[in-house]
């Protein structure tokens, strides 16, 4: 006789739990095909309930196909087919890995995670209570495509203040993450356009202009940036870059570089250069780098950026400056796409950044990270692993390349690494032909890493060696 428990039935009704644990044991093969069902009135007994709870559940599993009936016979379990095309899918250990993003590593110097206890959530909530009680019907008012005036508002004086800036808040659009804006972006410039990104660069970025079906290209760079010959041989229109900051490899453009690529897109209409000032925040030595839109007097730069590494990485918040002559295009030929970042977080960010808690923040931020960063290099030189290393471009941003001194190849050194609970990449991943100088060099993002946790791993990189 089947039994099932009844403690835990949640808020599910008596036949809800009962037909939901038959379906289970249907589905997980407990019971078969042909397997006849207790009647209504051996169950209830059997199980404490009323015949009619049972037979309840009974109906709706016939009603979905999981049970048939055969009169003077009884209740029997169907033959559904699951055959592969229609099984569920079975979520494997390491899908149950991504889908939770939880790490089972020591170390992942791969993530950007933030670490919970970085987060202002004493202010967030605060702001948010006070947003409930005083902006109730603003809070749902459906905001513009571009996102709520006061955010836009207070991210241009953000931008004048701290990177000397000048735009209008009518410039600025909100959306919820930069891989939705991107899209924006291609159909605002033209899917027939030719677009280029940085090699090495980060590699999702080329994935979204390929998975929106447009011509995307891969320019090289030298030491100081982007080639502007490698943009003309391959006739780009559109280059996507980061000058104040390149990921991986930390190159700042100077500012002859700079001017070449205002002189290079001031040669066509169609030409326009997307600046990507991700993690430029967080430079730890000397001042800030001005960004390539804050002197680009043609209005060919489009500058992109987000709250997700200087906030958290759940907070889906980023957006772009448009050029003033984009910005009617722009509202004229898409203002019907919805902006999708939720008013709650766009009125508690906006009274975030206006009432001087976002700069108090940012400070408190890089001050972590500089002691961060320092104890993690201290460590690595007064380790055994000083002498089989070299560590360059640690000033910027929130990851560092560290070249190891060893004749095993990457692909071997960083399964080692993972036997040894080591998430790390390498930096010639990021390349479309990788050289043979990016041969053992490392990207080391050490930001979601506690202090507790270098030694070892520097102990365990070491021996990986």
């Amino acid at each position: 006789m089947l039994t099932y428990s009844f403690t835990n039935l949640g808020s599910d009704s008596l036949y809800e739990h009962l037909y939901k644990c038959i379906k289970n044991d249907i589905l997980q093969e407990v019971l078969h095909p042909g397997d006849k069902l207790p009647s209504k009135r051996s169950f209830a007994k059997n199980l404490g309930i009323s015949v009619i709870t049972v037979e309840n559940a009974y109906a709706q599993l016939i009603a979905e196909g999981y049970v048939y009936s055969i009169p003077k016979k009884g209740f029997f379990v169907a033959d559904i087919d699951q055959s592969p095309s229609k099984r569920e899918p079975v979520l494997s250990a390491e899908n149950m890995h991504l889908s939770s993003g939880k790490s089972y590593y020591l170390a992942d110097f791969t993530s950007n995670q933030t670490q919970h206890n970085l987060f202002p959530f004493s202010i967030w909530a605060k702001l948010m209570r006070e947003l409930l009680n005083e902006k109730q019907s603003e809070l749902l008012t459906n905001p513009p495509c571009g996102g709520i005036l006061p955010l836009r508002e207070a991210i241009a004086k953000y931008l004048k203040d701290f990177r000397g800036m000048v735009v209008s808040p009518e410039q600025i659009i909100v959306g919820a993450g930069t891989e939705y804006l991107y899209g924006l972006l291609i159909q605002l410039l033209g899917f027939d356009k030719h677009y280029a990104v940085e090699n090495p660069g980060y590699r999702k970025i080329s994935q979204i202009y390929k998975s929106h079906k447009v011509s995307c290209h891969y320019a090289s760079l030298d030491k100081t940036g982007i080639q502007i010959n490698d943009l003309e041989a391959q006739e780009i229109d559109i280059v996507h870059l980061s000058p104040s900051h390149h990921f991986p490899t930390g190159i700042v453009t100077p500012i002859s570089r700079r001017y070449e690529l205002l002189g290079w897109a001031s040669k066509s209409d169609t030409r326009y250069i997307i600046e990507d000032d991700y993690d430029s925040e967080f430079r730890l030595t000397g001042q800030p780098i001005p960004t390539l839109q804050s002197i680009d007097v043609l209005e060919k730069v489009i500058y992109m950026n987000t709250f997700t590494k200087t906030l958290a990485s759940t907070i889906r918040i980023s957006y772009m400056v448009l050029p003033k002559h984009l910005v009617n295009r722009f509202y004229s030929t898409m203002s019907f796409y919805s902006c999708t970042v939720p008013n709650f977080e766009q009125y508690t960010l906006a009274r975030f950044i206006s009432e001087g808690y976002f700069e108090k923040h940012l400070n408190r931020m890089r001050n972590y990270y500089h002691k961060k960063r320092d104890c993690f290099l201290q460590q690595i030189t007064k380790s055994p692993l000083a002498n089989r290393c070299s560590i360059s471009e640690e000033d910027a941003g929130l990851h560092f390349l560290l070249t190891l001194n060893t004749n095993i190849e990457d692909a071997t050194l960083q399964k080692k690494l993972e036997q040894n609970g080591i998430k790390m990449s390498f930096l010639s991943q990021y390349f479309v032909n990788p050289p043979k100088s990016a041969e053992h060099v490392f990207v080391v993002n050490y930001s979601s890493l506690s202090e507790e946790v270098f030694a070892q791993a520097i102990q365990l990189i070491y021996e990986a060696l």
